[in-house]
């Protein structure tokens, strides 16, 4: 399972989107959970994987 940036379910940077379409669940149920993680974990652990994740590929650009 490779994860990609998406394309067309994009927020912010398609992270999210990208990782729920690698993972097949809908994007808006892992973006409410990343939310509820980001505040129970204040904030850094949570926006720090997000921030890496940026690195990802968009998808077909590999």
């Amino acid at each position: 399972m490779k994860i990609t940036r998406s394309r067309t379910n994009r927020m912010l940077a398609g992270v999210l989107g990208g990782m729920a379409e690698s993972l097949g669940i809908k994007a808006s149920l892992l973006r409410i959970l990343f939310v509820i993680l980001l505040f129970s974990t204040a904030f850094f652990p949570m926006a720090l994987l997000y921030v890496l994740v940026f690195i990802l590929p968009n998808r077909g650009e590999h």
